[in-house]
C-alpha cells in the first residue's frame, strides 16, 4: 500500500510523503500518472477531501502537475500540450522582437493580433463550463467555500482568470452551477417509491451524503441559502410531490419539508467540524480527540463534569443520523398521513 509508515502524520501528509517517496525512488518517473483522488481514497483509506489536499500539496511543491484529459502526472516528462510545464494553459503574450518588427508598425501589430486570436482558438476549446464547475467543486471540497475564488479555480486549471468569465459570469453564478452539478449527479429516481416514508428516507439520506462529501454545500442549500439552482429545486419538487401525494396541500408539504431539511442540515453541522478539522489540520475525528487529550484530562481531573467524561468516545454522527431519521419520520407520520388528532402546522392540517 504505502511506502512509508507515516506514523504521527495527519492523513493527507501520509499520502503526500508516500507519493513523494515513490517519485524520489524512481517508481514514479517524470510524465507518469500519480494516483487519482479516488485511487488515493481506496489505497490509503482517506476521505476525498484529504486525497485532494494531498495532491494539492504535491502540486504546490512542484512535484506534480495537472494535465487536462490525463490527470495528475509527475513533472518533468514530455509536454502533453505545446507549452512549458510551468506555463499557464493560456499562453502569455509574446514580447515583440525589436530586431524583427517594430511595436509601432501597424502591419506588425495586425499580424500580432491575428497570432493572439489563433492562440486563443487553439488553447481555449478545452475550457468548458463543465470543466470549470468540476474544478471549482474540487477546490471547495479540499479548501472549503472560503478558499473558492475565480482566481483559485483559474490556477487549478492553469488558465487566466479572464478565461473563466467567458463561460461563467461571476463567482455567484459559479456557486449556483456547483450546487446544480452535485444535485444533478445525485438525482433522485423517477418515479419516487410508492411508500412515502421510503421515498423521504431515500431523499434525506441522499442529501446527507451530499453534505458529507461536499461540506461546503450545506451553507448554500439551507432554507435561507445563497443559491437557487434547477438541480436543487428538482430535489425539493421531488419531496413535495411525495408529501402532497398523501393528501397534503403544497403549503403543508413545504412545512414538512422545512422540518426534515432542518434535521438534515442540523445533523450535517455536527459532522462539519470533523470535515473542517480534516481540511485545516489534516486530522480525522479520532486524531482530533487524541490531540485534545491533555486538555480533556485536565478538565476530567477537576471532577466538575462527571457525566461528560463517563462517555466511551466521540459520537458517530453517521449512525446517529440514521437512528434520528427513523424517529423523525415516526413522529411525522400522523402529520403527513393526516391521522393525528393534535394541531397541525397550518390551519387544516391535523
Amino acid at each position: 500500500m504505502s511506502t512509508t509508515s507515516g506514523r504521527g502524520l495527519p492523513p493527507y501528509a501520509r499520502v503526500f510523503v508516500d507519493i513523494r517517496a515513490r517519485i524520489d525512488s524512481g517508481e514514479l518517473r517524470p510524465g507518469d500518472r500519480v494516483p487519482s483522488t479516488r485511487e488515493i481514497t481506496r489505497e490509503w483509506g482517506v476521505a476525498m477531501a484529504t486525497a485532494t489536499k494531498a495532491l494539492t500539496a504535491l502540486r504546490r511543491e512542484g512535484l506534480v502537475e495537472a494535465v487536462r484529459g490525463v490527470g495528475t502526472v509527475v513533472r518533468g516528462g514530455p509536454d502533453p500540450e505545446p507549452m512549458s510545464p510551468s506555463a499557464p494553459a493560456s499562453v502569455p503574450e509574446p514580447v515583440p522582437d525589436p530586431e524583427s518588427e517594430s511595436e509601432s508598425d501597424p502591419e506588425s501589430a495586425r499580424r500580432e493580433s491575428e497570432r493572439r486570436r489563433e492562440r486563443r482558438s487553439q488553447t481555449e476549446p478545452a475550457l468548458t463550463r463543465e470543466v470549470i464547475v468540476r474544478a471549482a467543486i474540487s477546490v471547495a471540497d479540499a479548501e472549503g467555500i472560503e478558499g473558492l475564488s475565480m482566481r483559485r479555480v483559474s490556477t487549478e486549471l492553469r488558465v487566466s482568470t479572464m478565461a473563466l468569465y467567458r463561460h461563467v459570469a461571476s463567482k455567484g453564478a459559479l456557486m449556483t452551477a456547483m450546487i446544480d452539478r452535485v444535485y444533478i449527479d445525485a438525482a433522485l429516481p423517477e418515479p419516487p417509491p410508492a411508500d412515502w416514508r421510503e421515498a423521504l428516507e431515500l431523499a434525506l439520506v441522499g442529501e446527507w451524503r451530499i453534505y458529507r462529501q461536499h461540506p461546503w454545500a450545506m451553507r448554500l442549500t439551507m432554507m435561507a441559502g445563497a443559491v437557487v439552482s434547477p438541480g436543487l429545486m428538482m430535489n425539493a419538487e421531488w419531496m413535495l410531490k411525495v408529501i402532497t401525494g398523501q393528501g397534503r396541500s403544497a403549503d403543508e408539504a413545504q412545512d414538512v419539508l422545512a422540518f426534515v431539511s432542518a434535521y438534515t442540515s442540523g445533523m450535517a453541522l455536527q459532522a462539519t467540524r470533523v470535515a473542517l478539522e480534516d481540511h485545516e489540520f489534516g486530522m480525522d475525528a479520532d486524531q482530533w480527540w487524541r490531540s485534545r487529550a491533555p486538555e480533556f484530562l485536565r478538565h476530567a481531573a477537576e471532577g466538575r463534569f462527571p457525566l461528560m467524561f463517563s462517555v466511551s468516545g466521540p459520537p458517530d454522527v453517521d449512525a446517529i443520523f440514521e437512528v434520528g431519521l427513523k424517529h423523525l419520520l415516526d413522529g411525522l407520520t400522523p402529520l403527513i398521513e393526516g391521522t393525528g388528532s393534535g394541531p397541525g402546522i397550518r390551519p387544516g392540517i391535523r
